[in-house]
């Protein structure tokens, strides 16, 4: 019987990204350079990540049976990560998004398309994958089939990582279900109304979670664990593009999980690892290599 480390089920898309000096005004033509065309999405590209560190890795999700959706299940096909959860909606598209990095000032704009093929339902995972992992990782688009994989997870014992993105419908009970609820800074100023991300994480630890944090970008992270606060600055890089440091710094924390680190240091590597990230474009160029994890210390 096959058996993964982590079970992650989510989005998966194509990104483009395209450099711009600065973010154009309305009715201007643009000239863009150095595009390049990678996978994207928040589960998949820390899946790749992990992958890249060593884990076994399984992932869930929908794409169209068009171009878009080849590529997408090829990208994760070439790092090893199984993609038997991937399903095939005949006749719809897949996810896909162009983005328009800013280099100069290190922030980027996403322009997307969500899949139009309907969701997974809770009948279409495969919950002995789930009960068998360590990790289960969701960013709750799937909402129906997030509740549904969580609760799995949470009965056989696997702890429940959710990178929050956006705050959607179901989020907050998918809060409930996770161990480690770790989301944006956009998630947490619509949670609680106000740029208050320490705020949020006492609001969201309330619900459950062990662990919950809000990433802030170029202004590092807070996190409630257990009652203590842990903030720390980001580490300073002249960033190219920051597509993708979310998606790296779950996939950083969910392999110091994995290692039996405590939260501090997982937290780290998942900081670092995002800053990397941001030196190159797109959001699985600047992965850092297992060596370099290993001359850092996260080993």
């Amino acid at each position: 019987m096959r058996s993964f480390q982590v079970f992650g089920l989510g989005q998966c898309c194509l990104d483009y990204i395209g450099k711009v000096d600065a973010y154009p005004p309305p009715d201007v033509k643009c000239e863009f350079s150095d595009m390049v065309m990678q996978g994207g999405g928040p589960v998949a590209t820390a899946l790749v990540a992990l992958a890249r560190w060593g884990v076994s890795c399984t992932f869930a999700g929908v794409v169209g049976d068009d171009l878009f959706g080849s590529s997408i299940k090829a990208s994760l096909d070439v790092e090893g990560i199984d993609t038997g959860g991937i399903l095939v909606r005949k006749g719809f598209a897949s996810q896909f998004a162009f983005i328009v990095a800013e280099p100069g000032v290190g922030r980027r704009t996403i322009f997307w398309r969500r899949p139009t093929g309907p969701p997974p339902n809770s009948e279409e995972i495969d919950y002995s994958l789930i009960r068998k992992a360590k990790v289960l990782h969701t960013d709750g688009f799937f909402i129906e089939a997030s509740l549904a994989a969580c609760r799995a997870a949470k009965e056989a014992g696997v702890p429940v990582v959710v990178d929050a993105g956006s705050l959607r419908e179901g989020m907050l009970d998918l809060a409930r279900l996770s161990d480690y609820f770790l989301a944006s800074e956009t998630f947490a100023k619509a949670l609680v109304g106000a740029d208050k991300p320490l705020e949020a994480c006492y609001r969201l630890a309330g619900l459950g979670p062990r662990v919950a944090g809000v990433t802030l970008g170029p202004k590092g992270y807070v996190a409630l664990a257990e009652g203590a606060i842990i903030e720390r600055p980001a580490y300073p890089v002249e960033a190219v593009d920051t597509t993708g440091c979310g998606d790296v710094f779950h996939a950083g924390f969910i392999y110091g999980l994995i290692q039996g680190w405590d939260v501090y240091k997982s937290l780290d590597l998942a900081a670092w690892a995002a800053a990397m990230v941001s030196l190159k474009p797109g959001g699985r160029a600047g992965i850092p290599s297992r060596e370099q994890l290993r001359e850092k210390g996260y080993t």
